[in-house]
């Protein structure tokens, strides 16, 4: 398998499905293309991948799968050993709801606070319409971390939580702290040795 990312420091899209992949286990090949390269270079390098010409994009043979929902998805029947969603239904259907919610949603705090890593964390001023994306976040996370018992948003480790992982990263850069049990999910999001693998690789990468 390769999956095609890009920058790691930038990219929240290549993070969620990276995650998904680390966690089957399954040796795969990393490309990565630089983000906001001029004369539109990035999307140049993209498209003898991915014909969308946008990251991330997984190849499995002469199969390419885009966009991050579909690759976690894919991954998800494709390794079920990995039990990337939880067996009962129930979780398994909120789950899939609160990651279908990030994927389309939340607009205001995408462009507000974007992911970056790079950035020292610092207390922001939010707009009115990315405080209300928070306080949605806020109350998702603690409704499934109440009902399934946590630490997870869905008892143990799965695809929403690769979904929120970019979320938690930005609450952390700026200076963003939820009420209740998602403010120690957010801790928990960013000690997973996952995410600090990611991170520890986008502070030092070049492009």
């Amino acid at each position: 398998m390769e999956l095609l990312i890009g920058t790691r420091r930038w990219s929240s899209w290549s993070l969620r499905p990276w995650l998904a992949l680390k966690r089957t286990g399954t040796p795969f090949t990393e490309t990565l293309i630089a983000l906001r390269q001029e004369n539109n270079a990035t999307y140049e390098a993209i498209r003898p991948v991915s014909r969308s010409g946008l990251v991330p994009a997984l190849k499995d043979g002469e199969l390419v799968v885009w966009d991050s929902l579909a690759i976690c998805e894919y991954l998800a029947e494709r390794f079920p050993a990995a039990k990337l969603w939880p067996d009962d239904p129930v979780a398994r259907a909120m789950g899939r709801s609160a990651s279908a919610e990030m994927h389309s949603g939340f607009q205001a705090l995408r462009q507000e606070c974007p992911m970056a890593i790079d950035l020292e964390p610092r207390q922001a001023d939010l707009s009115e319409a990315t405080a209300r994306n928070v306080a949605r976040i806020t109350e998702l996370w603690n409704e499934l971390l109440g009902r399934f018992g946590g630490p997870y948003l869905l008892g143990d480790w799965s695809i929403a939580d690769a979904f929120y992982a970019p979320v938690a990263s930005r609450f952390r850069t700026y200076g963003v702290t939820p009420q209740g049990a998602a403010g120690a999910y957010v801790a928990t999001i960013l000690e997973t040795p996952e995410f600090l693998e990611w991170e520890a690789a986008a502070r030092t990468e070049q492009s």
